[in-house]
């Protein structure tokens, strides 16, 4: 028997990650316009659209009832599932993957990872690792409730006008920020986006993120670390990748990257960077 790892599309992972996984797509709002996350939009496709739309999009969690045809179609086989999911502050996906489980507690077991994107894409990669190794459904989920506890993903920004569109600052806030090439350096804690500082300039913001990541005490690196960007251009995270070498040359040859989907998108806009590791 076999233990499967199923996510929902807001769970950002390398290509060779995600062909491992089982996922379930959320929906992206653009007004109107319903799309499937992963499916019917890709994310090249949904940051075009976020640049050149004035209405800012939404996401809305799967049924129930689409967990629910996954999860037979696991246990159909003999085999388990254990399911990660956005922290529940940030979207209803949880209550679904649950809700959707009903009846099937013995076989599926479902986490909340309480971080989201590239945050949950290690944990995942985590998750992988141990069903590998042969590791029990019930123990994965007792492991990742520990690890991740141990998740930090940090963000910088490269703008503020998407966190006005959100409501989450000031139109003075965004408007001084542009003026002075203001970047923000955020992180997500218990399911919350938490502001850490501000640097003026990229490569003053790219220093301020690599400091941020050496205040939590440094990156195990037994444990999967993952990094990204937003936007349609992948220049500025391989800028930064070979900037910040010094964290990770001594470690690992170079660590993996991919694009941020929609929930981080959607309130950092194009040109952001992210990185998700787990702390010693």
């Amino acid at each position: 028997m076999a233990v499967k790892i199923i996510v929902g599309s807001t769970a950002d992972v390398p290509k060779k990650v995600k062909e491992r996984l089982i996922v379930v797509p959320l929906s992206v709002h653009f007004g109107d316009e319903e799309f499937m996350d992963g499916v019917t939009i890709t994310h090249d496709e949904f940051y075009t659209k976020l640049e050149n739309s004035l209405i800012s999009p939404t996401t809305s969690q799967p049924s129930p009832m689409a967990f629910r045809e996954k999860y037979e179609e696991v246990v159909k086989n003999g085999d388990s599932a254990v399911v990660i999911t956005i922290s529940s502050e940030f979207s209803g996906t949880y209550q679904s993957a649950v809700m959707g489980a009903k009846g099937l507690e013995d076989k599926v077991f479902v986490i909340d990872s309480k971080t989201a994107s590239i945050g949950e894409g290690i944990l995942c990669e985590l998750a992988l690792r141990l069903a590998d190794e042969g590791t029990s459904a019930e123990k994965i989920v007792e492991i990742l409730e520990k690890k991740r506890e141990s998740v930090v993903v940090v963000a910088l920004l490269d703008t503020l006008e998407y966190l006005l569109r959100g409501g989450r600052i000031s139109k003075t806030s965004a408007t001084i920020g542009k003026i002075l090439s203001i970047k923000v350096v955020l992180t997500i804690k218990d399911g919350e986006i938490i502001p850490l500082g501000k640097a003026r300039g990229i490569k003053n913001g790219n220093n301020l993120l690599t400091q941020e990541i050496e205040k939590v005490g440094g990156v195990d690196f037994n444990m999967p670390l993952l990094t990204g960007y937003t936007g349609t251009d992948d220049e500025t995270i391989k800028k930064y990748i070979l900037d910040a070498k010094n964290i990770w040359e001594n470690n690992m040859e170079k660590p993996d990257y991919v694009c941020l989907g929609s929930v981080i998108g959607t309130h950092a806009g194009p040109g952001a960077l992210g990185v998700a590791f787990f702390k010693r």
